[in-house]
């Protein structure tokens, strides 16, 4: 997870220099960093949460591993905006195995009431590697501009090239370390077992071919879906298109909206195959009212991390004019250590105020969400460059307890046979909502606006509408999970019990 999010993070660093040598404005950066690889994560995330259910989990990440550190390294190969657009495309599609398949596995290893816990220690690597690749990334791009200021640098390199290689050659060793973990029993911490699965890639396959366009309309026919299933799917896509070719015209930023359209149509085709192919998963993941306003209100907390957490390198370099090295360095130190604490702690909180109310990881998140609004308005506000270094180390350590109750929660209400399958669908949520929207809304309005510092701002009120729907997930967690099991054997699931 560590090497996840520094190869995705260390754009943020770059952004100054990138815009530069790319020609590019603030919404196109928040493309790059947002839309063009959260479409493909989630999109890609799908078929690949199927295959870690049904096939050796630790496999899948290791090879993922491989591939997304391979597309960070090409990145530093790119010399236009849409290189370097394809390479990030290719670093989502491989980190697209990691998560579902390590919650599945995390799930399967230790007992349930650890669970916010250990998937917290897991996630505490996104602000461990958040950090770094800040730190990395402007330490490198200061020194090797630096050095060849006076003369061509080899083979004509930048230096936010040259640590896109620095930051995703490592990840290839890694990669083999990896394959090497324990692949558990699939539901040994539930008690609740499934066989084993006979063509694992078979599966794959067909779920891959009801996600990606054009090929989802053919899997619905082949399926047997029905005339009114096709006519649905065709209503859904031409909406998307109309909704994709409306915000083209207003925003002027057609790559944003084609992208997100695309990924859109795909996550609805989707839900229409498993729907048909699947219809206890379909049943738990989807008309599951808690993990409806889970996935809602954690994908508007994501909206506001991840928009706010790319644009503070370039912020303070603007508003501050420090160096990337310094707000590098600072703000990448910051975010790790903070972030990790964090993480780990609303984890921790999260497992023991369950204890004794099964409400009480949610309580934890909307705790934290409350705290950081307040802590968010004086950051951005303070004209003092070292009061706003100081108050982004509370913001960091609030605006990540959300992430292992979260993860956890998700976990609970579904099947273990089901589990990477339904973060999939959580993380395809916050992807589209969090990722994808987040970073590009905050440099659009940078663009119209003029001013980024008022850009940021204007997302924070994104907490409260965060906290409604987290309220509303809270009120129905109790039934929902009470009577998963027997939602379950209803819908037709045949159950097996402990060995």
């Amino acid at each position: 997870m560590v090497f996840n999010f520094v190869d995705r993070q260390i754009i943020s660093i770059l952004a100054e220099r990138v815009k530069v040598d790319l020609g590019v404005s603030d919404a196109e950066i928040g493309f790059l960093y947002g839309t063009a690889f959260a479409v493909f994560y989630a999109i890609f995330g799908i078929p690949l949460a199927r295959l870690a259910d049904v096939w050796d989990r630790r496999k899948l990440i290791a090879i993922g591993l491989g591939a997304w550190s391979l597309m960070t390294a090409l990145s530093g190969l790119a010399r236009t905006f849409p290189q370097l657009a394809l390479a990030r495309i290719g670093v989502g599609i491989g980190e697209a195995s990691a998560s579902p398949a390590a919650y599945s596995l995390l799930s399967d290893s230790f007992a349930p009431g650890k669970r916010a816990t250990v998937l917290a220690v897991y996630s505490s690597g996104i602000y461990i590697g958040a950090g770094l690749g800040i730190a990395i990334g402007g330490w490198v791009v200061l020194r090797w501009d630096a050095a060849w200021a006076s003369s061509p640098p080899p083979f004509g390199l930048h230096g936010w090239q040259v640590a896109f290689f620095l930051v995703g050659l490592p990840g290839l060793l890694l990669a083999l370390w990896v394959s090497t973990l324990r692949e558990p029993r699939r539901g040994e911490a539930d008690g609740i077992y499934s066989p084993a699965e006979p063509a694992p890639f078979r599966q794959f396959l067909l779920e891959l071919r009801a996600v990606v366009p054009p090929f989802t309309f053919l899997h619905l026919v082949l399926i047997g879906a029905g005339r009114r299933a096709l006519l649905a799917n065709a209503l859904a896509a031409l909406a998307v298109a109309v909704a994709a070719a409306a915000l083209t015209l207003v925003t002027h930023t057609p790559a944003q909206w084609i992208a997100l359209g695309i990924g859109l149509y795909a996550a609805f085709s989707w839900a229409q195959s498993l729907e048909r192919r699947d219809r206890v998963s379909f049943e738990l993941i989807f008309r599951t009212p808690a993990l409806r306003y889970t996935g809602l209100a954690f994908s508007l907390f994501a909206f506001l991390n991840y928009g706010i957490g790319f644009w503070f390198p370039p912020f303070f370099v603007r508003t501050y004019h420090v160096t990337e090295r310094e707000a590098g360095l600072v703000l990448g130190s910051i975010a790790a250590v903070a972030g990790w604490l964090g993480v780990t702690l609303g984890g921790v909180l999260a497992d023991r105020w369950r204890a004794v109310n099964p409400r009480g990881r949610l309580y934890v998140a909307i705790s934290a969400a409350v705290l950081s609004i307040p802590v968010g308005l004086v950051t951005l506000t303070t004209d003092d460059k070292t009061l706003a270094y100081l108050l982004v180390f509370p913001g960091s350590l609030l605006s990540s307890m959300w992430i292992g109750p979260g993860a956890s929660t998700v976990q609970d209400l579904v099947l273990p046979r089901m589990r990477a399958s339904a973060s999939a669908a959580y993380l395809l949520l916050v992807t589209f909502v969090g990722l994808a929207l987040g970073p590009y809304a905050i440099g659009f309005l940078s663009v119209v606006l003029g001013d980024l510092r008022r850009a940021m701002l204007y997302v924070t009120f994104a907490n409260i509408l965060a906290l409604f729907f987290a309220f509303l997930a809270a009120r129905h967690l109790l039934r929902d999970e009470e009577s998963r099991l027997d939602r379950a054997r209803a819908a037709g699931e045949a159950l097996n019990p402990a060995a």
